[in-house]
């Protein structure tokens, strides 16, 4: 009988070894970060205010969404719920708005009462300072996004301002996934590029490329995902608009920000050096947009809504016929049916009422 040549190994590669040694850990630590986001904290000035909106009965939907608008851990529950809702809708939700639609108010209610909380004057030990900080900063990029949408008429404001809000959320998950992080691994980095380029030294990952696995994660529309990951190095559409107005949050609280990135950032968004001048001087002092948004449902046709706006420019019945190509009798009856579904008495009703709803 032939005798059976024992199998030569193969040498092991140490290096290859070691690499995959670092990806098996730094994958177990990502994992484990992203089940201790599921505990993240709600403020509880936020909670408190959802409950006594049900106080006397069921609150409209603004006041809901800009309640969920303020509070990162709320935001972030919301819209996960509102995404694993069976429908056409199931994962296409992208805004605190879109969500209240989609959500019964009893829902977001239940969200409120089992949220864990954390207080400014209460720590908690396992989060600390963190839940104030971040809440702080997205708070903050959210304000200068909503004006810059407005500076540059953006038109999903809506998904703009969950986006703004939950820009940094990666970095919840790097806080828990490396020790040390963010003071050990961003060292004496000061702008934002530059604490970026240390993580991505440091760890092979940065939090703006994290944010995006989580949404994911969450069941968010890929676009917000997108949004998150993209939003450092050379970001266009509403990701660019993302990182200006990161860029301007630092700058109002203080903190450096190179001047060419953010000229060269705000031209990406074709949003000019004076233009970009005035909207760092009203930041500090006014408020983030003299524009109402539309939150509450329109119960005006798209056809009312354009002879109603061009009513509030001042044009006469006459006018407003020749622009769109109907007849007189026709805007008549439009802003007719206009006046019954607002409530309003009279032309100069109807336009304050729509106009401070955000319906033109």
């Amino acid at each position: 009988m032939a005798s059976t040549a024992p199998t030569a190994k193969r040498p092991t590669d140490p290096y290859a070894a070691r690499e995959r040694h670092h990806n098996e850990g730094q994958g177990r630590r990502l994992t484990a970060a992203f089940e201790a986001l599921e505990a993240f904290p709600v403020l509880a000035e936020s909670r408190n205010r959802v409950l006594r909106m049900f106080e006397t009965g069921e609150p409209g939907a603004a006041q809901l969404v800009q309640t969920i608008e303020g509070d990162i851990a709320l935001a972030i529950a919301v819209l996960r719920l509102a995404n694993q809702v069976d429908g056409p809708s199931r994962g296409r939700i992208d805004s605190a708005v879109a969500a209240v639609e989609v959500l019964s108010p009893a829902s977001v209610l239940a969200i409120a009462n089992r949220a864990r909380t954390y207080d400014f004057f209460e720590r908690t030990a396992v989060w600390q300072t963190i839940p104030e900080r971040f809440r702080l900063h997205g708070v903050a990029t959210q304000r200068a996004a909503e004006r810059i949408a407005a500076e540059i008429e953006y038109e999903h404001r809506d998904r703009l301002m969950v986006t703004a809000l939950l820009h940094d959320v990666g970095k919840l998950v790097l806080v828990h996934a490396y020790p040390g992080y963010p003071r050990q691994v961003h060292g004496d980095a000061r702008t934002p590029e530059e604490r970026l380029q240390r993580e991505r030294r440091e760890l092979g990952v940065d939090h703006a490329l994290v944010g995006g696995v989580i949404a994911r994660r969450w069941g968010l529309p890929g676009v917000m995902a997108q949004v998150l990951e993209s939003h450092h190095g050379d970001a266009d559409g509403e990701a660019a608009i993302i990182r200006v107005a990161d860029m301007l949050a630092h700058y109002l609280q203080g903190a450096p920000v190179t001047p060419s990135e953010l000229l060269n950032a705000a031209k990406a968004i074709n949003l000019k050096p004076a233009e970009l001048r005035q909207i760092m001087y009203d930041l500090p002092q006014a408020a983030a947009s003299s524009r109402p948004r539309q939150v509450d449902p329109c119960p005006m046709s798209s056809r009312e809504v354009e002879v109603l706006k061009r009513l509030a420019r001042g044009m006469v019945y006459k006018q407003i016929a020749s622009e769109l190509g109907l007849s007189t009798s026709t805007v008549r009856t439009h802003l007719h049916n206009v006046y019954g579904k607002l409530g309003a008495m009279d032309r100069a009703q109807a336009v304050l009422i729509a106009t401070e709803r955000g319906w033109i």
